[in-house]
């Protein structure tokens, strides 16, 4: 007979997960266990009540090692599994090519997203900045499909995959996503047993180690911990050393049953020293060694998280199944960073301390001045204590039914979200050379190298303004996938948010006339997201697809405001996208390309004043291509390459009176941008591959004064394969290119140097 979970245990789990829904198990290649759901024009196979046999299976071909090539997402609220049935682009990176490139963090993931670039840290913006298309998506991350909005720098070590969908979702999501949503796939427990060591060494000094254990017992559970630790020194850069762990206990009840729970854990600690970059000068980032760093050595940014989650998915039959899940996550950054902003010169005695232009704008005049030893760069105090604390709860109800001929895949949920925020600035202040310098600049330092001081002694950290906010967020959305003919489908939906959000700043807390700093503000916005599309499948390997999507981001929306904030309408976003999915060779070669436009209206733009008027529109228009998968059993490829055309239709004047920026490029938007990532396995037993990321010229600011160039870095791989464990090695930056990782605005533009020539020796165990 069918085996079920006991009664007391299936009560605890709806207890803590407040209802039902269920997170999708991961794919294919993740362990783990329900079934997933059809398509509404597949017929089911009824259940079998006799007891599961094992069948006589035969294997073809050969798979010498893990695909790159992922075919089913993990959220079923897409409204289709099968990622061809989704009429938008989704691109999945998993575990098999994270292990391939020797990938450990989010952020070096996202690379193999075409269109994807990267933003530095920021006083109030530490932690993963990642852009999409040319918009910021910093508050779109996601954890399993709920918001993982904290500011801290996101690990690996427990993720099956990555994917990434572009282009508008608020219908899907909620509040943001103009550029697309960055979704973490955790690893779930499975009947299988098995356990999977791994330790890395690097050139740099650094050394890591993870663990993946997954223990089934009884019939139908299993738990599964995913462990990490890391300690030594990350890049070439100097000053940049790290001491982390994490750990990621989970454990499923009723796998393959009708009710399935899973109740899960994230738990990390991070004590890093992060790179700030470099400051510009005439119109680049400042020609400087790429190891050189103008923090202060006893600098760090330590973070603390815990994310706790309880999943509860009830198949009431074939045709309906209910899922709820429930996310509870604090995040604590506790930051003491410092970092080069302006370059200038101390003139001769009496001490003169002067700026030189970090920039050239049209008409500007060049700086020719004095030799790099002769340049000294200002350091300023970026410290602050942040918590965000995240409270949200997903339910939904899935339902196949038939009117007339006519196939229906309903999707409709309830999404309930709190989330605080508190931040407390300090500021330390000091001198360049005896010479006074402003509230929060520290000091000077050489420009041509690191000096790897600490923090000086008379430098005491001062308490600043202490911003504190909340908002409560709700949703109410359906989504239909419709079967017109078997091989036609549209896909409709709707979405209706509230969100209300209020912040305060202990500065200007009289609200003195004259200030543009905030003491208080409250405000609640309403907004219906829509999603319509069209999907045309000849045969099952070939789709063709057209959508339109909104979205929209509320002013308050990352609860970080505390200058120059107003009462504004939300940003509104839309976006139209065509696009074609191919699966060739027997579907072991995925192909996808796309035309897509994204538009936002209403978006912030700061007047002279420093307060905001709702009067700007971005657009970006664009073309991808990709690829995924094996053209030879032995020989697999992930690819791809996108072009962006972006401008700011309607600009701003900026305080220090550097012009409209109407006309220009958004900041860190490369009109070209791609990949390419191959391996080769001989014998079963031998793979080597490597491949090639390139990111085309962007800008730093949006006044567009801070060029960026190009660059084309080249990464390397070996590996030694046996049944039960591997040896890999891999080069990163082969030919030691000097290139920038990641830029953001402060300071005028400031750019971090991407890690010189890196070697990483992994070893692998699994049984």
């Amino acid at each position: 007979m069918t085996r079920s979970i006991p009664t007391t245990t299936a009560m605890v789990g709806l207890l803590v997960a407040s209802g039902a829904l269920a997170q999708e198990t991961p794919p294919q290649e993740a362990q783990g266990g329900g079934t997933p759901p059809l398509p509404p024009d597949t017929n089911p196979t009824p259940p079998s009540q006799a007891p599961a046999t094992m069948q006589t299976v035969t294997v073809t071909g050969s798979r010498p090692s893990e695909d790159f090539q992922t075919t089913r997402g993990s959220l079923f609220r897409l409204g289709a599994e099968n990622l061809m049935d989704v009429p938008q682009t989704v691109i999945v990176v998993n575990k098999a090519l994270m292990q391939s490139q020797g990938a450990t963090t989010l952020d070096q993931a996202v690379r193999n997203v075409p269109g994807v670039t990267i933003g530095s840290a920021e006083g109030g913006a530490i932690g993963n900045n990642i852009n999409l298309n040319g918009f910021s998506a910093r508050t779109d991350i996601y954890l399993d499909g709920m918001r993982d909005r904290g500011q801290y720098y996101r690990d690996v070590f427990a993720l099956e995959q990555v994917e990434v969908l572009m282009g508008p979702s608020s219908m899907l999501f909620g509040r943001g996503s103009t550029g697309g949503v960055i979704n973490q796939v955790t690893k779930k427990p499975g009947l299988k047993k098995a356990t999977e060591l791994s330790g890395q060494v690097t050139t740099n000094g650094l050394i890591r180690s993870t663990a993946d254990v997954n223990v089934p017992f009884e019939e139908t559970n299993a738990a599964r911990v995913n462990a990490m630790f890391q300690w030594g020194k990350a890049s070439t850069i100097d000053n940049t050393n790290v001491l982390d762990f994490g750990l990621a206990p989970s454990v499923k009840f009723g796998i393959g049953t009708p009710t399935e729970i899973t109740l899960a854990a994230i738990v990390q600690h991070r004590k890093d020293q992060v790179p700030y970059g470099v400051p510009a000068l005439n119109g680049f980032p400042i020609n400087v060694p790429r190891n050189v760093n103008y923090g202060l050595a006893d600098d760090y940014t330590e973070q603390d998280v815990i994310q706790l989650n309880a999943t509860v998915e009830h198949k009431v039959s074939d045709a309906m199944r209910l899922r709820n899940q429930t996310e509870f996550a604090w995040v604590n950054t506790s930051v003491r960073q410092t970092s080069g902003a302006a370059v200038g010169v101390l003139g001769p005695y009496p001490r003169s301390w002067g700026f030189l232009p970090a920039a050239v704008g049209p008409g500007g005049t060049v700086y020719s001045g004095q030799p790099l030893n002769q340049l000294e760069i200002r350091q300023i105090s970026r410290d602050r204590n942040i918590n965000d604390i995240t409270v949200e709860n997903q339910s939904e109800v899935e339902a196949k039914f038939l009117t007339g001929p006519v196939g229906h895949l309903l999707l409709m949920g309830i999404d309930l979200n709190y989330e605080s925020y508190t931040n407390q600035t300090y500021i330390r202040t000091g001198s360049c050379n005896g010479i006074a310098l402003a509230a929060g600049s520290i000091g000077c330092t050489p420009a041509g190298y690191t000096v790897g001081a600490g923090t000086p002694g008379n430098s005491a950290s001062i308490p600043t303004n202490y911003a504190s906010s909340q908002a409560l967020g709700f949703g109410a959305y359906f989504n239909d996938t419709i079967q017109l003919m078997p091989w036609l489908k549209a896909v409709g939906g709707l979405r209706w948010d509230i969100y209300s959000a209020q912040i305060g700043n202990s500065l200007n807390s009289a609200n003195t006339a004259g200030s543009t700093t905030v003491p208080y503000l409250t405000q609640t916005d309403t907004f219906t997201s829509v999603r319509t599309g069209l999907i045309f499948e000849p045969t099952r390997q070939q789709s063709y697809y057209v959508s339109y999507s909104t979205s929209f981001n509320p002013s308050l929306e990352q609860l970080t405001s505390t200058t120059g904030a107003s009462t504004l309408p939300p940003e509104t976003n839309q976006g139209v996208e065509a696009g074609v999915k191919y699966e060739l060779l027997n579907g072991n070669l995925s192909l996808n390309g796309a035309l897509f436009q994204i538009t936002k209206y209403n978006a912030r733009s700061q007047n002279a004043d420093g307060t905001y008027s709702p009067t700007g529109n971005v657009q970006v228009k664009g073309a991808r291509i990709g690829a995924a998968g094996r053209i030879t059993p032995e020989w697999q490829v992930f690819g791809g390459y996108a072009w962006l055309d972006a401008r700011i239709l309607q600009g701003q004047t900026f305080i220090n009176g550097i012009g409209n920026t109407t006309g220009n490029v958004p900041l860190n938007t490369p009109a070209g941008s791609g990949n390419i990532w191959t391996t080769y396995t001989i014998r079963d037993t031998y793979e080597v591959g490597g491949g090639m990321f390139y990111v085309g010229q962007r800008y730093a600011n949006n006044q567009n004064t801070v060029q960026v160039p190009e660059y084309f870095r080249f990464d390397i791989t070996a590996a030694y394969k046996q049944p039960t464990w591997e040896i890999r090695a891999n080069v990163l930056n082969l030919f030691n290119t000097m290139y920038y990782d990641s830029l953001m605005a402060s300071d005028g533009g400031r750019a971090v140097p991407g890690s010189g020539t890196t070697g990483l020796l992994t070893f692998t165990y699994r049984m």
